[in-house]
């Protein structure tokens, strides 16, 4: 007998996708810890390797080498992604809590949150300087700045190891664009202290050879629009200000309730808070017992410690790991150009070698990341039955809408039910709703279930919903009540009220803001997250249908296609973490605003599992038209042309393409057309489309009008 899979009794959450939290995300994915479920907080899908800005602030790496994908490392990791800021923790009831979502519980949580070089007490800083952390938002506003045209100048506050590099790296990437440039140094004490008196004297011989201007005992008064000026009355003129002098803690630490030094984390040997099931790690903690400076390298050591002690105050046990920190460590210091400075033991070398150890360093941490070791697939039972292989298919089945069953064999069963004997009743074939009458009044009614595709319960919840709403908007109806359906993976009592707290909570607020309620509901436990809703609404006018398309309207789409060939691919860890995130904020965007722009459409439905193609031969087959598609007009969500001219595609796109008779894919263009959408766009056969998309796109709707219905040739579709 099969053993049974473990239920969840356990929640570990990681705030921060720092250097030691990814390696614990590796790790756990090569040996995870049955019974714990791990969720992962971060404000973006990506978190930048700091041992490579320099390099990259250069010119010598790409921004997208720079970057650690927190998506697919937690798909590696089996565990949860939350998109969002931390901005607080409440000890008493176990919760951090997130922007824009409902609290995350916790039994056991760890922070690994970096730190920020704002410097909020410098006047200006704020309005007219860049922290060279955050690394991300740093990156992208020197990338705009290196990229215009014309002379430069540039100004670094703080004259440790990080602004020099910076302060070189931004002269060199400068000089290789051919724009004269300067670039000033400021300390308010001896630059370099920090270093030992021979790589020091080295590291000012390699700024001067960048030309890069030294200026020590110079504190700032102020950054104005202008650049600098100095506690002497000196102004130095900049265009580009930014601020590596020291770091400073994330401010909500303060209302945290942990103890803390200097507004850091204090932690013991164990990384341990003053909390025992809350850790912290990396440059956000402060290590009571053998302090260390804020560098990497210590977050990299700490993370096998990290993982151990996780494991072991999961598990229950109070033996508990040291962390023992080096006394002295290698520092690999970029010089702008392809060369660096090693310094250690008192011994410091320079060159081009040193380039190409410190590269190949950092390249092969980064390599942990972007090759991600294959975890071996279980071997079928054998004896099995037969067609086993064949109902399997060639690759896991998708969620959301590429889970549905194919559209022949859903109408062949439909097709046995006898003819409603209620005469308040009027069945809508092929439409996205039932239409009832109650007490004179028009009511639709629909329901719409998904198996889970992403572990995130609120925004698999805000998927579920919007995806339920669009059959009630696609009818021109207003929303009016649902009931919840939902089943969750086995799992402890607090963690299945935990996570239908999560669903439930973001669930009615969308509902509430689209004018619905939610009533009641039915909960249980099974394999996995299945989320789904019946929703009623009410109908003013006249409900829009398929069958109303006339000749010559314009066909509008409100949101751009794709979810299903990239959520394909991120389940294969093929998706670059970006475009999923991108593709789960399309999802989860409501459309009540949308539906009340098209209430003049002579005919709409909400394209999701049956692909654009599909839906839209649903409306020319009850209209009895053909129709034109504009191929180069339609909207596509960012990677998906890519990932369909990978051959990556959603598990229902073949059964897609057979349903649709006669359009025959050319291209990985075509193929979308057979993407399975979930929660996708609004398709409109409108008499104003273009008064309608320029109105959606000042709402901020990627919407297109990307074709028309032409004469009576039912069901075909032609690509012009």
């Amino acid at each position: 007998m099969k053993a049974p899979a473990l239920p969840l009794t356990r929640d570990l959450v990681l705030v921060g996708g720092g250097h030691a939290h990814a390696l614990v995300l590796r790790m756990w994915g090569m040996d995870p810890l049955p019974g714990a479920r791990v969720t992962l907080i971060n404000p973006g899908p990506t978190a930048p390797y700091s041992g490579m800005l320099p390099g990259h602030v250069a010119g010598h790496y790409g921004r997208d080498e720079l970057d650690i994908d927190l998506v697919k490392l937690a798909r590696f990791a089996g565990a949860r992604v939350i998109l969002g800021t931390a901005e607080g923790i409440d000890l008493a009831a176990r919760e951090i809590r997130v922007s824009g979502r409902p609290p995350v519980g916790f039994d056991v949580a760890s922070i690994d949150i970096g730190i920020t070089s704002a410097m909020p007490d410098l006047p200006g800083f704020a309005e007219h300087a860049v922290p060279a952390k955050p690394l991300g938002p740093f990156a992208t506003r020197w990338a705009a700045f290196r990229d215009l045209s014309g002379p430069a100048s540039v100004a670094v506050i703080g004259g440790g190891v990080a602004g020099a590099e910076l302060a070189a790296a931004m002269a060199h990437a400068l000089r290789m664009r051919n724009r004269s440039a300067e670039v000033h140094l400021v300390d308010r004490g001896a630059a370099l202290s920090a270093l030992r008196p021979r790589a020091a004297e080295k590291l000012r011989a390699a700024l001067a050879a960048q030309g890069v201007t030294l200026h020590e005992h110079a504190p700032v008064a102020a950054v104005t629009a202008r650049g600098l000026t100095l506690a002497d009355g000196r102004t130095l003129e900049a265009a580009f200000v930014t601020g590596a002098a020291g770091a400073w803690p994330q401010a909500w630490l303060r209302d945290s309730g942990l103890a803390l030094h200097k507004g850091f984390i204090a932690v013991g040997p164990t990384l341990q808070s003053s909390d025992p099931d809350i850790f912290a790690a990396g440059d956000c903690a402060h290590l009571t017992e053998t302090p260390r400076p804020k560098a990497g390298v210590f977050a990299v050591r700490e993370a096998p410690v990290l993982l151990a002690n996780l494991r072991a105050r999961l598990a229950g046990d109070s033996a508990l790991r040291p962390y023992r920190p080096q006394k002295d460590y290698l520092k690999l210091i970029s010089l702008g150009e392809k060369a660096a400075l090693g310094d250690r033991f008192g011994m410091a070398l320079s060159g081009p070698l040193m380039w190409r150890w410190k590269d190949r360093i950092d390249r092969r941490f980064m390599a942990k990341f972007h090759d991600l070791p294959q975890m071996p697939v279980p071997k079928l039972p054998v004896p099995r039955a037969a067609g086993t292989v064949e109902a399997l298919g060639d690759k896991p089945m998708c969620g959301g809408c590429g889970a549905k069953v194919g559209r022949d064999a859903l109408g062949a069963a439909l097709s046995h039910l006898p003819p409603p004997a209620r005469d308040d009743v009027t069945p809508l074939p092929g439409d996205d709703a039932a239409l009832l009458l109650t007490g004179g009044t028009r009511q639709v009614m629909t329901t719409d279930h998904l198996r889970a595709f992403v572990e995130d319960p609120v925004t698999m919840a805000r998927i579920a919903v919007v995806h339920a709403l669009g059959d009630i908007w696609a009818m021109g109806a207003e929303p009016q009540a649902a009931t919840a359906s939902i089943t969750l993976p086995r799992m402890s009592e607090a963690l299945a009220q935990r996570s239908l707290t999560e669903i439930l909570t973001a669930a009615s607020a969308i509902l509430r803001e689209a004018g619905a309620e939610i009533v009641g509901g039915h909960s249980s436990m099974g394999d996995e997250t299945t989320i789904g809703f019946t929703l009623t609404g009410l109908c003013e006018a006249e409900p829009i249908t398929l069958s109303g398309a006339r000749e010559g309207d314009a066909l509008v789409l409100t949101k751009p296609l794709g979810s299903g060939v990239i959520m394909a691919a991120e389940m294969a860890g093929a998706a670059c973490g970006a475009w999923v995130a991108a593709a789960l904020a399309s999802m989860t965007r409501s459309q009540g605003d949308a539906a009340a722009l098209l209430r003049e459409a002579h005919a709409m439905t909400d394209v999701t599992g049956f692909g654009l193609a599909g839906h839209l031969h649903g409306i020319l087959m009850a209209s009895g038209k053909g129709a034109e598609l504009r191929h180069d007009a339609i909207p596509l969500l960012d990677g998906a042309l890519e990932l369909a001219a990978q051959g990556q595609r959603s598990t229902l796109y073949p059964k897609n393409r057979d349903a649709v008779p006669g359009l025959v894919p050319q291209d990985p263009l075509g193929d979308l057309l057979f993407d399975p959408q979930t929660a996708g766009g609004l398709l409109a056969c409108h008499p104003n489309g273009e008064e309608a998309v320029e109105a959606l796109r000042g709402l901020g709707y990627a919407a297109a009008v990307i074709g028309r219905v032409t004469g009576d040739w039912p069901g075909h579709i032609s690509l012009v």
